[in-house]
C-alpha cells in the first residue's frame, strides 16, 4: 500500500470515529428514556423475586418417591404470601425460598389450583430475626393493558440459577396449545388450557423460571411465566391474582359444575342463522346439565342474558371461566337453539370436584391409592365415590403377590367385609389391622374390575426388623485366604500341591502373634491336608478350623518363599457376622443400619472398632436418600450426641421425632472423610395429609 493510501485509509478511520458520538446523541435520549424505564421495572419488582427449592413426592410402583426440584415466585403481600406454579410447589414436602437479599426462610404450602396452575406458600415470618426489614412487595396490573410488541420482563431463576431478569416483546395476547399438538398441558388430570389463554412473548425463560413474574415497564405484574412453545407464555394476571387471592382465603379454589363441554361453533352451521354461539358438544349423565334438559348439539346463544360468541378456540377459555365462577346452587338461564327453535332452559350449577384425587402410598399395601373422584365414578359408571382407587402397584408387594393380583385402575371397595368409604377408612383399617404384629397379616379384599367384582387374600404389613437368633460359637482362625489353584500352584513351581495362600493377617489377633505372613500356603492343619484346589473348594480350610474349639492350639504345614516351616496358632471365637448384628429399619426415614462389625474394621482399615451404626440401605427417593446418606456410611451422632450403636441411633432418632425437630444432623464417616448429613423430615407427613378438605 503506497504512503498515499495509508493515509487515506487512516483519514476515513477518523471521520468515523468522529461521527460515532454524533450518532450516538442523536438515538441517546430515546434509548436513555427506556433503560430507564427498564430499570426502574426492575428496582420495582426485583427485590420480591424469590428462588423456590422444593422436595416433592412423586409417585409411580406402588411407592412414594421425593424428589428436589426448583422454580421461581414472587412476594405478593407483606405477611410473606408468594405466587407461584402449582408444578412448581403444589406437591411439596418440604419448601425453602431464598429471597434476593440472600436471606434463605422455609416456607408452607397454603394451596394449589392445578386448572390455573396457580399456587400460594407463606414464608416462615416468625424465623427472621427480631428488627428485619419489612419484604418488598410487588403488585398486580392489568395483562388486558398489553400490546403486542410492548416491552416486557421475565424475571425468575433459571436452572437454579440466582434471580435473573431477561427481556423482550408481547408477541401474542392469545396463546393457545393447538389442537395438532399431541396432547393439552394437565396437571393432575386438569386441563390448564380449559381456562388460561396464555400470553406469549420471547423473552428468554428456562427450566426454574416457571412461577417467576412477568412485568411490564409500569413495574407492575401482568403475568406468571409458566410455559416455553417456541415462544413463552405466562398466565395472565388478572386471573393470577383473582387465584391467588381465593387461595390465601380458603385454601383451594370453588368452582361451579355443569357437566357440560362446549366447542366454537361448526363450520356446517349457517351463518345466517347461527349469528352467535357456542356448541354443546356433550352431556355427563347425571349432572346439572342433563337434569336441566341441555343436549348435545343445542346451541348456547346467552347464559343468563348475556350473548355468547364462540367461533375460535382461543374464545373458549373466557366463556369456561365464566362458567366456572357462577354462584353454586343458583340456577342460570341458557337460551339456547335446538335446531331451527329457540328455548330457554335452567341448570343448577354444583360444587365442581377435582379432576384427579390426590395420590398416597400405603406401605402396608404396596400400593398407592386415590380416592375416587366425581368424575372418576361417572365415566367407570359407579353408584357412588366410595371405595379407593389404585395408582400404582409395588413389584413384589402385598397387592401384586395377591391372587389375583391388584392393578392400576382397580377400586378396593372392603377388606374383610368392612366397607371402604375412602382413604381415610382404608388407612384406619390398615392400621386396625397391623397393629402391633410384627409379620404380615393375611385379609380378605373386594374390589372392583371395570364391571367384575373380584374377591383375593393379601397379605399386609410390614416386615419389622426382628433380633437374629444366637449363633453357635464357632473357632476362628484370623486371616484371610484364597484357594491355591493348580494353576496357581503351577505359577508358584508348586506342582500338585494343594491348599490355601493368606492374603492377609489380621491385625493385632492370634494369627499375627502367630507369626503368619501374606503369602504363605497353609498346606496342612494338624497332619490332615487342606484339599483345596479348586475355586468351589473356598471353604474347605473354613470348615476344617471350625471343627476345633476355641482356645485350641493348632499346628499348620506353611509353605514361605519356597521353604517348609511351621507355625502354631491359637484359634479364637469367630467374631459375630454381619447377619447376626443388631438391626434398625427406621420406615419414615426410610434407610436402615445395623451395628459395627469386626470385619468393618478390617474392611476400613479402622486402627480400632469404630462406635457408631453403619449404613446398609437407603431407599431412594426418601428423606434420608434426599439428604444425601449412603450405604456404607458410619454414623457416628445424632445431633452432635455420640451414637454408639443402632439402639442408641434409634433412641435419639425417636426422641427427634418427639420434638418435632425440623433438622436431624447426622455426623457421618464416610472413608477416610467425615460430614455432616442434614436431614429435613416432615414429621406431619402422614396419609391423611394427602386428602384434601372435604375429601373422605
Amino acid at each position: 500500500m503506497s504512503k498515499q493510501n495509508k493515509n487515506s485509509v487512516v483519514i476515513i478511520i477518523l471521520m468515523f470515529s468522529l461521527m460515532i458520538p454524533s450518532l450516538k446523541s442523536e438515538v441517546n435520549p430515546q434509548n436513555q428514556k427506556i433503560e430507564e424505564k427498564i430499570q426502574d421495572a426492575i428496582d420495582a419488582v426485583y427485590p420480591a423475586l424469590v428462588q423456590i427449592y422444593v422436595l416433592s413426592l412423586r409417585h409411580n410402583r406402588g411407592r412414594g418417591r421425593k424428589f428436589e426440584s426448583a422454580g421461581s415466585g414472587v412476594i405478593i403481600a407483606p405477611e410473606g404470601y408468594v405466587i407461584t406454579n402449582h408444578h412448581v410447589a403444589g406437591k411439596a414436602t418440604s419448601i425453602r425460598c431464598v429471597l434476593s437479599t440472600r436471606e434463605e426462610l422455609r416456607a408452607e404450602l397454603v394451596g394449589t389450583d392445578p386448572l390455573s396452575d396457580i399456587a400460594v406458600l407463606k414464608l416462615d415470618m416468625n424465623s427472621r430475626p427480631v428488627g428485619s426489614s419489612p419484604l418488598p412487595l410487588a403488585y398486580f396490573g392489568s395483562s388486558k393493558s398489553l400490546s403486542v410488541g410492548e416491552p416486557i420482563l421475565a424475571m425468575g431463576c433459571p436452572l437454579a440459577i440466582s434471580q435473573s431478569v431477561t427481556r423482550g416483546i408481547v408477541s401474542n395476547k392469545d396463546m393457545i396449545i393447538p389442537k395438532r399438538m399431541s396432547a393439552p398441558l394437565r396437571l393432575d388430570g386438569e386441563n390448564v388450557g380449559s381456562v388460561v389463554k396464555w400470553i406469549g412473548h420471547d423473552a428468554s425463560i428456562f427450566p426454574g423460571n416457571s412461577g417467576g413474574p412477568l412485568v411490564n415497564l409500569r413495574g407492575e405484574i401482568v403475568g406468571i411465566n409458566e410455559i416455553g412453545l417456541g415462544l413463552s407464555g405466562a398466565i395472565p394476571s388478572e386471573l393470577a391474582d383473582s387465584v391467588s387471592q381465593e387461595l390465601i382465603q380458603n385454601g383451594l379454589v370453588k368452582r361451579a359444575w355443569i357437566g357440560a363441554s362446549f366447542q366454537p361453533m361448526l363450520k356446517s352451521n349457517d351463518p345466517e342463522n347461527f349469528k352467535q354461539g357456542v356448541v354443546v358438544s356433550g352431556v355427563v349423565p347425571g349432572s346439572p346439565s342433563e337434569q336441566g334438559g341441555l343436549k348435545p348439539g343445542d346451541v348456547v346463544l346467552a347464559i343468563d342474558e348475556i350473548s355468547v360468541q364462540v367461533r375460535f378456540e382461543e374464545e373458549m377459555p373466557a366463556l369456561i371461566g365464566s362458567l366456572l365462577s357462577k354462584p353454586v346452587g343458583v340456577p342460570i338461564r341458557l337460551k339456547i337453539k335446538r335446531g331451527m327453535f329457540e328455548k330457554t332452559l335452567k341448570v343448577t350449577p354444583q360444587i365442581r370436584d377435582d379432576a384427579r384425587g390426590r395420590e398416597t402410598e400405603i406401605r402396608e399395601w404396596g400400593i398407592t391409592v386415590r380416592r375416587l373422584t366425581l368424575m372418576d365414578s361417572k365415566e367407570m359408571h359407579r353408584k357412588d365415590q366410595k371405595g379407593v382407587l389404585v395408582g400404582s402397584v409395588r413389584p413384589g408387594g402385598p397387592g401384586d403377590k395377591s391372587v389375583p393380583n391388584l392393578l392400576p385402575g382397580d377400586v378396593i371397595v372392603n377388606v374383610n367385609k368392612r366397607p371402604i368409604d375412602g382413604i381415610r377408612s382404608f388407612r384406619k383399617l390398615t392400621d386396625e389391622v397391623c397393629k402391633i404384629k410384627k409379620t404380615p397379616v393375611a385379609v380378605v379384599v373386594t374390589f372392583d374390575r371395570k364391571s367384575e367384582r373380584f374377591l383375593t387374600v393379601a397379605e399386609i404389613g410390614l416386615r419389622k426388623s426382628l433380633n437374629p437368633p444366637v449363633e453357635a460359637t464357632k473357632a476362628w482362625l484370623p486371616i484371610a485366604t484364597q484357594v491355591l489353584s493348580r494353576k496357581l500352584a503351577k505359577a508358584m513351581n508348586l506342582q500338585g500341591k494343594k491348599g490355601v495362600r493368606i492374603t492377609q493377617v489380621y491385625p493385632n489377633s492370634s494369627a499375627q502373634q502367630a507369626g503368619f505372613q501374606v503369602g504363605d500356603i497353609l498346606t496342612h492343619v494338624d497332619g490332615l491336608i487342606i484339599d483345596a484346589s479348586e475355586s468351589q473348594d473356598s471353604e474347605v480350610f473354613e470348615t476344617m478350623i471350625r471343627a476345633y474349639r476355641v482356645d485350641d492350639l493348632v499346628n499348620f504345614n506353611v509353605v514361605r518363599n519356597g521353604q517348609k516351616v511351621f507355625v502354631s496358632a491359637k484359634l479364637v471365637k469367630m467374631p459375630t457376622s454381619k447377619e447376626q448384628l443388631q438391626v434398625y429399619q427406621d420406615l419414615r426415614l426410610e434407610f436402615e443400619a445395623r451395628d459395627v462389625s469386626y470385619m468393618d474394621q478390617i474392611t476400613n482399615q479402622w486402627k480400632e472398632l469404630e462406635s457408631g451404626a453403619m449404613i446398609t440401605q437407603v431407599d431412594s427417593g426418601g428423606w434420608a436418600a434426599v439428604a444425601g446418606l449412603r450405604a456404607g456410611d458410619l454414623i457416628k451422632a445424632v445431633n452432635h450426641k455420640v451414637v454408639d450403636n443402632v439402639r442408641d441411633l434409634q433412641l435419639k432418632i425417636e426422641m427427634a421425632e418427639s420434638k418435632k425437630n425440623r433438622n436431624i444432623v447426622f455426623f457421618v464417616k464416610r472413608g477416610i472423610h467425615t460430614l455432616f448429613v442434614e436431614l429435613e423430615p416432615n414429621w406431619k407427613e402422614s396419609n391423611s395429609e394427602s386428602i384434601r378438605p372435604g375429601e373422605k
